[in-house]
Parts: structure tokens; C-alpha cells; sequence
């Protein structure tokens, strides 16, 4: 198991069951006005992977991908809303959501190619990054926002 992957898996399944047990009034709760919801950043997680996976492997993005890839930027980096509502926020749709950007990314952390690694990729902040500094952020990605769903949950207005 490579560095990169051992980190992923570990932040990214620990950023999973932070919020595996939520409903989709918990997820959807919004702490106070330009923040994300758990939801939110869920789809926001698998969005980045997608971004990043697809600049790696420079291929073909399915529609669902197509639109998920909205969520690494819309409403998190920029000024425009996030593309997805609370009511299509539902806790089966964030799982069915992250699995599905797992599956996508996880053979490329794995074993990542040359190529994948050399890639050039507008990062989802601005600068021009490598596929290895795609890596690296794949790597601590889910774990900055596991740190904001621990913060969240701690509030005395979380939904019980």
C-alpha cells in the first residue's frame, strides 16, 4: 500500500463514519449563513475526487460525474450556489455519492501511472498543480472537512 493511498483511505473512511449515522435533517442543518451543510461537503468531497481523478486520467466523465464535478467548486470557491438542493441531499444520495467517487479514485491512488503523476491540473483553489499534488490533497481532503463535521455535531443546536 502506497503513502498516499494508506492516508486517503484512512482520512476519507473516517470522514465516511463521521457521518454515516446522520438523517437528512442533521445533514442538511446549515450552522450559520455562508457555510456548508454535512451534506454539502460530502458531495463537495466526492466532487474534488472526481476533479482531480479526471485531471489525472484526462477521460470521459459519465453525466452524474459531469455534474458532481460542480460540487468541487460551486458554492465552496466560488460566489455561485451549490448545484445540488437539501431536498436531493438525502443520506442515500450522499453514501450513493461518495461510493460511487471511491470507486472512481480508488485504483488511481492505488496505482497511480506516470502519466497520472506528471498530469497538470488547474487545482480546484487556483494554482497549476501536478498529478502528485493531486495526490497529496486527495490525502488530507476528507479530513479537513472530518474536523468541521466533529465541530458541527458538537454545536447545541445540532438536531438530535
Amino acid at each position: 500500500m502506497n503513502d498516499a493511498y494508506a492516508a486517503w483511505s484512512l482520512s476519507r473512511d473516517r470522514f465516511v463514519a463521521s457521518i454515516s449515522d446522520l438523517n437528512a435533517e442533521q445533514l442538511n442543518y446549515r450552522l450559520f449563513p455562508a457555510t456548508l451543510t454535512i451534506a454539502e461537503m460530502a458531495v463537495h468531497v466526492a466532487g474534488v475526487e472526481i476533479y482531480f481523478g479526471n485531471g489525472m486520467l484526462k477521460d470521459q466523465l459519465s453525466p452524474e460525474f459531469a455534474m458532481l464535478l460542480r460540487a468541487a467548486m460551486d458554492g465552496v470557491a466560488n460566489d455561485r450556489p451549490f448545484p445540488f438542493t437539501p431536498q436531493e441531499l438525502t443520506p442515500e444520495f450522499v453514501a450513493e455519492t461518495l461510493a460511487a467517487a471511491r470507486s472512481y479514485v480508488e485504483p488511481l491512488i492505488q496505482n497511480p501511472t506516470a502519466e497520472a503523476r506528471a498530469a497538470e491540473i488547474v487545482s480546484v483553489l487556483g494554482p497549476l498543480i501536478s498529478g502528485s499534488g493531486a495526490l497529496a490533497r486527495f490525502a488530507f481532503h476528507a479530513a479537513y472537512h472530518h474536523g468541521q463535521v466533529y465541530l458541527i455535531r458538537a454545536c447545541p443546536s445540532f438536531p438530535a
